[in-house]
């Protein structure tokens, strides 16, 4: 390892959220060893999105000062089904789900982190070998007022909203993980601070040197709203096609596209700051958004598959003469998404979903550039498009899930 502890410490520390405990870690890098760097990763569907990129691009800077990381692969726990901070249960998947959605993974996670420093594993490993006694053991290294301690869990007690047995056991075997492979470092969201710190508590007991934990930001999805997330479908797949990422990336809002910047680009904290200055001092901001989706297209593809995006993109849209200030405007849908004349109606461009019916048969609305003929499609949760009717009206649509 080239670098020196507080230079680490400096690295590391980038764009995280919080750091426990910083003087543990110091400690842990001035050893000299590699550290075991551990991420985990609940294989809930098949493709990992720029959300999860926000810690693997944490584990990559980590490998690239000579850590060891560890993706795991929650194959046991992704059939139990965890809250994730919110206040209903995931739902649990097959066995054969979690297998079909493992394999799609480990086949993406190696466009980010080096394959030469990276141990993919997968808690069924372990857990499988736990039997029955083992696991009430482990049960009974914490007591259900500990556990009510998770804000998701306490506010659905006050709630009186059901929370089952087995929910309990997520965050103690996600802590046993640490245990079974000695984790020097975990990182996880900042909804993960219960599991991960359960993890240092379960390490002291099994008597290892406790693992410090990472909490990193968690990244809006194409909604603005709600966390990036695949259940939700506001996400970007870092598999998804070069014209499907750039088109993603080129809808986000310029509020947005910072945050997305700063999570996301591999760019030094001074060129962002140098492009904020020239956005204030007047350059529009659409060319910002530009260079940071080549950056991610290119690293997710090719160069020339950004080149190629840019061109597909420009040809669609910016040809199509779209104004630069198009206003924006969240709406919201059930699972089944928000058909075409609600969203003409909710977003004030027309009277009535009447009007609306009657323009798409006139051909006067479009989406994202192009003419709407069918009048029965709808926009997903999670989709964002730009929705024209007649030549000067436009709103920039994002669709989230039902507000509360």
């Amino acid at each position: 390892m080239s670098k020196q502890a507080p230079e680490q410490l400096e690295v590391i520390k980038r764009g995280c959220h919080e750091l426990l405990i910083e003087e543990e870690l110091g400690q842990k890098l001035a050893a000299g060893r590699p550290l075991r760097i551990k991420a985990g990763f609940d294989p809930t569907a098949p493709d990992l999105h720029l959300g999860h990129t926000v810690l693997l691009n944490k584990m990559r800077q980590l490998q690239d000062l000579g850590h060891h990381a560890l993706f795991l692969i929650g194959d046991f726990t992704g059939m139990i089904g965890d809250p994730s901070g919110k206040n209903v249960t995931r739902p649990p998947l097959t066995r054969e789900q979690v297998a079909e959605n493992a394999q799609s993974y480990t086949d993406q996670v190696f466009k980010i982190l080096r394959p030469d420093q990276t141990e993919v594993v997968f808690n069924s490993t372990w857990m499988d070998k736990l039997d029955a006694a083992g696991l009430i053991k482990l049960a009974a290294t914490h007591t259900v007022a500990r556990m009510l301690e998770r804000d998701d869990f306490g506010k659905r007690y006050q709630g009186n909203q059901p929370i089952a047995i087995h929910e309990f056991l997520y965050p103690l075997i996600q802590g046993y993980d640490s245990v079974a492979l000695k984790a020097d470092i975990e990182l996880g969201g900042t909804d993960q601070k219960f599991n991960l710190l359960m993890g240092r508590e379960l390490q002291r007991h099994f008597g290892q040197s406790p693992q410090c934990v990472l909490t990193m930001p968690l990244l809006e999805g194409l909604d603005g709203v709600n966390k990036m997330s695949k259940s939700s479908g506001n996400y970007i797949g870092i598999a998804e096609s070069p014209t499907e990422i750039f088109g993603k990336l080129m809808s986000v809002s310029d509020e947005l596209m910072w945050r997305y910047i700063e999570l996301l680009s591999l760019e030094s904290l001074d060129i962002i700051r140098q492009w904020k200055q020239e956005v204030e001092q007047g350059r529009n901001p659409r060319d910002i958004k530009v260079m940071f989706a080549q950056e991610i297209v290119s690293r997710f593809h090719s160069k020339q598959d950004a080149e190629a995006a840019l061109a597909d993109f420009e040809a669609r849209f910016r040809r199509g003469a779209l104004p630069d200030d198009i206003p924006e405007k969240i709406l919201y849908a059930e699972v089944d998404g928000l058909p075409i004349a609600q969203v003409l109606k909710q977003a004030g461009l027309t009277a009535s979903t009447t009007e609306a019916l009657r323009m798409i048969e006139q051909g006067g609305v479009k989406l994202n550039g192009e003419k709407v003929s069918d009048k029965s499609i709808k926009l997903a949760r999670g989709e964002t498009a730009v929705v024209q009717v007649g030549k000067r009206k436009f709103v920039r649509i994002s669709v989230s899930g039902q507000s509360e």
